[in-house]
């Protein structure tokens, strides 16, 4: 059987049986073509060999697209991971091919990770004015992405009524549309509440951008709902203003929020559940972060033999 017919199939059984986003489904089938590219476009399922798959790798790790850019060990990564996907897809419809378990993924690098320490928190919230609805309402943002760890998906995704801001908690729906509960400081819900109170419309959004002259579009105002590029410009704006070198985007607050709870004593179970990661292996990127924290435990609570 050829690739290219069941590719739509595989897409498709991704966005239904597994749940996964449109956004997920759309680099899978980026994945997918490239697996199509080198096979020449008429691929087989039996063509799928160990020599295939080797000489696969190696043309993933020569790859130059048309800027002569090449793939990151993380994006091959990646491209075997759809691979090994695809094979478990066709041995789940007994469909003879390769056996998924013969992919192995490239070791890569652990991933720095860039977090903001507190005083750097503080110094970025002192350059957003809070005399507009446009600051509070980057206040606001601010404050809930370092207060609850959201991704910016999550964040631009808020409606309203979903914000619980007298309990300080309130579920949200992540990746693999799994939901789980998240917690806001009260400094956050302030902030929220402070924004809210300035509004004069009845949107569903939680968070709007300016453009109160755009056509409407729809009856739901989706339209004046706030980007993830947008959201990004605004976090760089005030990074900038605070006079921050680092390169800081929605995603660093996050880290941020990660490194702050395990620095204050968190658990890495706990931090894992409150980001909604899957896999402990994936929050495990912060312990490393940590490790200059460890020496301060060491030297307070270790005792010292005695000196004879």
């Amino acid at each position: 059987m050829y690739i290219s017919d069941l590719m739509v199939e595989f897409l498709e059984s991704l966005e239904i049986e597994k749940g996964r986003s449109l956004y997920t489904v759309r680099n899978y089938e980026l994945c997918m073509h490239r697996v199509l590219e080198f096979g020449g476009g008429e691929l087989k399922t039996s063509d799928l060999t160990r020599e295939w798959l080797r000489r696969y790798r190696l043309w993933l790790n020569r790859y130059k697209d048309e800027h002569g850019k090449g793939l990151s060990v993380m994006t091959q990564a990646y491209h075997l991971i759809v691979l090994r996907g695809f094979l478990k897809y066709l041995a789940q419809r007994e469909i003879a091919s390769l056996d998924a378990n013969l992919v192995e993924l490239p070791r890569a690098q652990r991933a720095q990770v860039t977090f903001l320490h507190i005083d750097e928190v503080d110094a970025i919230l002192d350059e957003i004015p809070v005399d507009t609805e446009t600051g509070l309402r980057d206040r606001a943002i601010f404050e809930l992405l370092f207060s609850a760890g959201l991704r910016v998906s999550e964040l631009i995704k808020l409606n309203r009524d979903d914000v619980n801001l007298e309990r300080r908690e309130f579920m949200v729906r992540g990746k693999g549309n799994k939901d789980r509960p998240v917690f806001v400081s009260q400094s956050a819900a302030d902030a929220i509440a402070d924004y809210l109170d300035e509004r004069r419309d009845s949107l569903p959004a939680l968070f709007l951008n300016n453009s109160r002259n755009q056509p409407l579009m729809g009856t739901t105002g989706d339209y004046r709902r706030l980007t993830p590029r947008s959201v990004q410009r605004i976090i760089e704006k005030y990074v900038k203003a605070a006079g921050i070198t680092k390169h800081v985007t929605p995603h660093t607050l996050r880290h941020s929020f990660a490194t702050d709870l395990l620095m204050n004593g968190a658990d890495l179970r706990s931090v894992q559940s409150m980001l909604g990661h899957s896999n402990i292996a994936t929050t495990q990127i912060y312990t490393h972060v940590t490790d200059a924290h460890l020496h301060e435990v060491h030297e307070k609570f270790h005792s010292e033999t005695a000196k004879r």
